[in-house]
């Protein structure tokens, strides 16, 4: 009557196999290290810097751990904080000759201390919170106001070209502020004027007024629209810090938006304060200029003359000059999409870009009107311009997509590619606010919250052994199964693990064991009705499996809700809460019967049952069913 077939007992031995693989790594800690990565376009972490730390770290006397290329970084493993420090220095001494203008980021960091055979199953622990591996929390304070200028230099580009389509002569255009300030030498090219900017700019409201004999319309923001701006600006900042960090390599950061014009940023297990500066400072932004063809430019680019006014001078990767005009035609913010590919003619590395309508409308005409003249293609890094390409435009290229190519290597495609999705800052930022969590006060926050949740279980597993007896020992088996699971579950989905994450771990292990309680009432209570001990074991858990699923799924449906309109610790929190549900329903049920049924039920005359008192409500005396 309560036999398990072999199937589901070899799906118990398996469930239990992976919770314990994957829980494993979470006992081995964390352990010092240095992460060496990229701190420019141009410059690739391979097997070429990996020998190099190697070197350095040899020269200085340090024997490291392990050392590991990823993708995007170096990382060195060390056994203790001071040999960490040791290590930073070595390595940065060596890499970083000129601290003025870094090649590499060292950083300062925590890696997994997992044996290479758990490594070799990919079971990894999870990803602390920065309240418990310790890191760095910057609030940064986004430039509202820059990001209006920027907006009004925008329109102020488009209005120019749209008069100029128009055939509306006007008498100069300039920006003052915020505002967009244009002239005109007579009322009807005006009136002209107004027309077209209620048509094609609707953010924009206009006042008339007179400067002498010349008519001026002043153009401004409007309300409305200057809030879509702030909010635009403030979500692409996020993105493209997300897309910067994670192209870095920093594990599981947050940001997050908090207020109107503010953007808080966390970086677990990187302890260097002044590095992660850096890797926020990595954000890379793409400018299209024309390349001044005339003989005073081409002096200046040979060193024998000075720079034209209006122009700009910038080297290209090859370390030769080039004279660009300060007017910018294009912008990251045009550009939708970045991707490596190769010529289709000479095969030689490319970077394909795919600009928005604005952009391409603005590209069609530049190409338009200055065919055989070159197009520079700027990216700015950390302020500093670099000319990734200066093509001769050949003809008109509409449609909206743009390659780069020319003395690029098919690294530099990919990397130059990486950093032109990540995208450029659509205002500038100011970090006011500064925090470093060290890795001591992480583990004391381990430690608390370890012990919560182990006197939980304790104490549990203490009173359902003597409430239930037997069955309560059978519960706490399966509690411990259930937490179990659920730490490997998070493992393998490397999620975050944050204080409010341990307290749902805790809160789950309670929430766990109603399950089990409900199932040893339903039996007490077959054992009442006089059912016999077997009959009664099968009739508990059946009847007992509508119940546990009606509670856990109106449990389930809060959890979801908090993890689909919180953020942050609630989100963190409302992970756990729901994969513990989900695993108390496998470990309380499925679970529990097995060892049930693996006791008592090879017992064919079964006579009692050890599940604490058995009360008969009509007072006619206790039944103790105990063995």
């Amino acid at each position: 009557m309560n036999r398990y077939p072999v199937w589901k007992y070899a799906i118990i031995v398996i469930a239990l196999l992976v919770g314990a693989i994957y829980t494993l790594p979470n006992f081995f800690g964390e352990a010092p290290a240095v992460q060496v990565s990229s701190a420019k376009a141009t410059v690739k972490v391979d097997g070429t810097t990996q020998v190099r730390v190697q070197q350095a770290l040899a020269a200085a006397g340090i024997t490291p751990v392990a050392i590991t290329l990823d993708p995007n970084s170096v990382k060195v493993r060390l056994e203790n904080g001071d040999t960490q420090l040791k290590a930073k220095d070595a390595v940065q001494k060596a890499l970083v000759p000129d601290p003025s203008d870094p090649s590499y980021v060292v950083a300062l960091n925590l890696l997994s201390a997992s044996p290479k055979w758990l490594s070799a199953l990919r079971a990894a622990p999870m990803y602390l919170g920065l309240d418990l591996r310790g890191g760095v929390h910057f609030m940064l304070q986004v430039d509202m106001q820059a990001a209006l200028t920027k907006k009004a230099e925008s329109f102020a580009g488009d209005l120019r070209s749209i008069l100029r389509e128009k055939n509306v002569r006007h008498a100069g255009i300039s920006r003052n502020g915020q505002a967009i300030e244009v002239r005109f030498r007579d009322s009807e090219t005006l009136a002209a004027a107004k027309g077209v900017i209620a048509d094609q700019f609707p953010d924009l409201v206009v006042a008339e007024t007179m400067e002498g004999t010349d008519y001026k319309l002043t153009g401004t923001i409007k309300p409305e629209a200057a809030r879509r701006v702030q909010e635009q600006a403030l979500k692409q900042n996020m993105v493209t810090l997300h897309n910067r960090i994670n192209e870095l390599g920093v594990a599981e950061p947050v940001i997050q938006q908090q207020g109107l014009d503010r953007i808080v940023v966390q970086l677990p297990g990187v302890q260097d304060t002044a590095k992660a500066k850096e890797l926020l400072g990595r954000t890379a932004t793409l400018e299209v200029r024309l390349v001044d063809e005339s003989a005073e430019a081409r002096a200046a680019e040979a060193g024998s003359g000075a720079v034209p006014f209006g122009d700009e001078r910038f080297l290209e990767r090859s370390g030769q000059p080039v004279i660009v005009k300060k007017q910018v035609l294009l912008t990251g913010e045009n550009l939708t999409d970045a991707q490596p590919g190769f010529d289709s003619q000479t095969q030689e590395p490319t970077v394909n870009l795919t600009l928005d309508a604005k952009g391409s409308r603005i590209f069609k005409d530049v190409t338009r009107e200055n065919v055989g003249k070159r197009m520079a293609i700027l990216l700015f890094e950390k302020g500093k311009g670099e000319v990734v390409t200066a093509p001769v435009i050949r003809s008109e290229i509409g449609g909206g997509r743009v390659q780069i190519s020319g003395r690029m290597s098919t690294v530099e495609a990919n990397d130059t590619a990486l950093l032109l999705r990540a995208g450029s800052l659509a205002a500038p930022m100011e970090i006011i606010e500064e925090l470093t969590i060290g890795p001591t006060l992480g583990a004391e926050n381990i430690t608390k919250g370890f012990h919560s949740v182990a006197w939980g279980f304790a104490v549990i597993c203490a009173f359902m052994a003597i409430y239930y007896m037997l069955f309560g020992v059978f519960s706490g088996i399966a509690l411990a199964v259930n937490l179990l699971l659920l730490v490997a579950v998070l493992s393998m989905l490397q999620a975050t693990l944050t204080l409010p994450g341990m307290a749902a771990m805790a809160l789950a292990l309670g929430m766990a064991i109603d399950s089990n309680v409900l199932i040893n009432e339903r039996v007490r209570e077959e054992l009442r009705s006089g059912a016999s001990p077997q009959a009664a074991i099968q009739s508990g858990y059946d009847r007992a499996w509508a119940t546990i699923l009606d509670s856990n799924i109106t449990t389930l449906i809060a959890g979801l809700a908090l993890l689909a309109f919180g953020s942050g610790p609630v989100r963190g929190f409302a992970v756990v809460h729901c994969i513990g549900i989900l695993t108390s329903m496998f470990s309380a049920v499925f679970f529990s019967r097995g060892l049930v049924n693996l006791w008592y039920g090879r017992k064919k005359k079964l006579k009692t049952v050890s599940i604490g008192t058995v009360w008969r409500p009509s007072g006619e005396g206790v039944i103790t069913k105990a063995e």
